[in-house]
């Protein structure tokens, strides 16, 4: 596994054993939030990704060829990679058939959910069966320490969001891309487990204990000398009831010198939380700012990330412009517009 530790670019390649290329499993899904992880993998790794396995009563789909477990591996398939995120992460008995039917079939078996494969002994039987791996991005094998608050050197932009699952990962990974176009030093510092597969490391924040937190925003995003980034994938939201604590201790451990906030609008309320509506994108932005503050003084905000897939092109634009009028900074979609005007105020605030 590459280590993210060190200050280099995330390799374009897994470990050989559990790596690519993949078969993506959608399950049963409902809905897109629910597939994150596969279409966050065939966006971002698409020449990793040969197929896809959707339950008989999937909705959502990529444009990816339906292929069986057998049928992938005989197309060369080596790792079925479990692209739904449910909520609690547990693994169904449908998933944990359908894991036991892959490693039958030859294909390792990489999982970003909660539950860990290994606690169900039909999945290890399988997997020491048929000499197949089975691979955890939640399992994280290092020590961290408790975080510090000491200043480090090197540049650091942190993502922040009004809800979970709005466009945190898309929108670091497009602002590392657009660096790196520019031949600015910069390296995605994945947090969760999609960035975890995407980037071959990272630290899987949402499992770790929460008195470190904070130390696992430190690890994975360590002091740099060479005038380059660290792009860090925020998690949650300060105004989730369910995950603010993992959105603060992120806040505090990144030391950021820049935040962009990422939303999506027309979103009716928290994912999962009816009662609860998103908050407004002022007081949400100065409400992180604050809390940063904390371990980084001098933290500014450069821009707002949009979420427009819901939006045809028209209204995406009108809505990232009218959101500039209120905040007083750029607006762009990551996947639409790219985020060049967000990466130049960064750099103007923050020197490069």
């Amino acid at each position: 596994m590459p280590n993210s530790h060190e200050n280099k670019q995330p390799e374009t390649s897994a470990p050989a054993s559990w790596g690519p290329p993949y078969l993506l499993y959608l399950g049963n899904a409902a809905d897109e939030l629910s597939i994150k992880t596969a279409r966050g993998l065939a966006y971002w790794r698409p020449q990793w990704c040969i197929g896809q396995l959707r339950g008989a009563e999937c909705v959502p789909e990529l444009k990816l060829p339906y292929l069986s477990c057998v049928d992938a591996k005989a197309a060369g398939a080596n790792t079925m990679v479990l692209g739904v995120a449910n909520a609690g992460g547990r693994l169904s008995p449908d998933i944990v058939r359908d894991v036991v039917t892959a490693l039958e079939a030859g294909l390792n078996v990489a999982s970003g959910l909660h539950q860990r494969l290994s606690a169900h002994p039909e999945i290890v039987a399988a997997a020491a069966r048929t000499g197949r791996e089975l691979f955890e991005a939640r399992q994280f094998q290092h020590e961290i320490p408790v975080g510090k608050g000491s200043r480090r050197a090197g540049l650091r932009l942190l993502t922040v969001g009004t809800d979970c699952s709005i466009g945190k990962m898309y929108t670091s990974l497009a602002i590392e891309r657009e660096m790196l176009k520019r031949g600015i030093a910069a390296n995605f510092r994945a947090t969760g487990q999609t960035g975890i597969l995407i980037a071959g490391g990272g630290v899987p924040i949402d499992a770790v204990v929460a008195d470190f937190i904070s130390g696992g925003a430190e690890w994975v995003s360590p002091a740099r000398d060479d005038g380059g980034w660290d792009v860090i994938e925020g998690q949650g939201s300060l105004f989730h009831p369910s995950y603010a604590g993992v959105s603060l201790g992120l806040l505090h451990g990144s030391q950021p010198d820049a935040l962009v906030l990422c939303h999506e609008p027309g979103r009716p309320h928290m994912r999962g939380l009816p009662e609860f509506s998103l908050p407004e994108l002022k007081t949400c932005l100065e409400t992180n700012l604050q809390a940063s503050r904390l371990t980084s003084p001098d933290v500014v905000a450069v821009g707002v990330a949009l979420n427009t897939s819901k939006l045809d092109n028209e209204a995406a634009q009108r809505a990232c412009a009218e959101i500039e009028d209120l905040m007083g900074l750029p607006c762009q979609d990551p996947v639409r517009m790219g985020l060049d005007r967000i990466v130049d105020q960064a750099l103007a605030c923050c020197g490069n």
